[in-house]
């Protein structure tokens, strides 16, 4: 087990080495000079000398593989440059975003997690029935939604004409419902499908018949036992959703005008803000690659048939 970890994070490096060459070049691959692009956001004439000038400040007149090593270097270091808009250090930028983001990700994950195992049950309590199929194909249309869409209807309808919940932002109770409502909707479909599909199964299973003729009631058998053994599957999926989900409030976050990671990026590519859209670009690449071992990790420490199988 030791050594499978061990062996998975020495291949973590390489993955890294290549996700940080991508961040990298995309300043590289941009249609428009970077030097140039600073120079106009801080309403400065982009004369040739000024271009110049710029390019010897932000590095760009070195041989590539320099400028790569110098910003990999600071990267390591928690570096990531200095935004053109602000002048401000984009860590510090993404450090007063983030907070944010995760705080509307951990609320969306709680409302997957609790909305998803009360369906599911009522699915399979009343399993191919019309209180079934009717759940169901009510997750099959609000999947087949697109989140900028229903996150619109939900801003119109909740916050505007009935004026339950904030229109947007942070600073009121509440705020949070709408946005996290409208991520965890792209995900119940799947969950309830996953855990449906696999406490059917497991309702036909030899244990479950002899918890039957021990006399157990159908409820404690479903909640103790079928829900139990169904979980390992979600549970490795949902893994795999956080950091979809911190990825995927870009467009939720600017509909709420929720101050998180996505609005930063959004706004910093209306601005052309290369140094911060670099830096998200290979925050997110680095948290899907953690998750990724975090999410192996745990299947290694829950299914002994896999431990087996690594020390074979």
């Amino acid at each position: 087990m030791t050594r499978y970890l061990l062996r998975r994070l020495l291949m973590m490096v390489p993955l890294l080495l290549i996700i940080s060459g991508v961040a990298f070049l995309l300043i590289q691959l941009s249609p428009s000079d970077p030097a140039e692009v600073a120079l106009r956001v801080n309403a400065i004439v982009p004369t040739p000398q000024a271009i110049a000038d710029m390019r010897h400040e932000l590095g760009l007149d070195a041989p590539l593989w320099q400028q790569y090593l110098t910003w990999l270097h600071r990267c390591v270091h928690f570096d990531l440059g200095t935004t053109f808009i602000t002048r401000q250090p984009v860590a510090d930028e993404l450090a007063r975003a983030l907070p944010a983001t995760l705080w509307l990700a951990a609320t969306t994950l709680a409302m997957i997690v609790v909305i998803s195992l009360v369906l599911s049950l009522l699915c399979v309590s009343a399993a191919d029935r019309w209180p079934d199929k009717l759940i169901r194909a009510g997750l099959f249309l609000l999947t087949a939604m697109p989140g900028y869409w229903l996150g619109l209807l939900l801003l119109w309808l909740v916050a505007v004409k009935w004026r339950w919940l904030p229109v947007g932002g942070i600073d009121e109770a509440g705020a949070v419902i709408l946005p996290a409502l409208t991520l965890a909707c792209g995900y119940i479909g799947t969950y309830v499908r996953l855990l449906r599909s696999n406490m059917l199964a497991n309702r036909h299973q030899p244990w479950v018949e002899y918890a039957r003729a021990r006399g157990l009631s159908e409820r404690r058998i479903l909640w103790r036992y079928v829900l139990v053994n169904a979980l390992y599957s979600p549970l490795v999926a949902l893994g795999m959703s956080i950091p979809k989900l911190i990825a995927g409030t870009l467009i939720i976050e600017n509909i709420f005008a929720w101050p998180g990671l996505g609005r930063l990026c959004v706004t910093a590519i209306f601005e052309r803000d290369y140094p911060v859209i670099q830096a998200y670009v290979l925050l997110m690449a680095v948290l899907f690659v953690v998750c990724n071992f975090l999410i192996d990790t745990l299947q290694m420490w829950l299914d002994p048939r896999l431990r087996r199988g690594v020390v074979r």
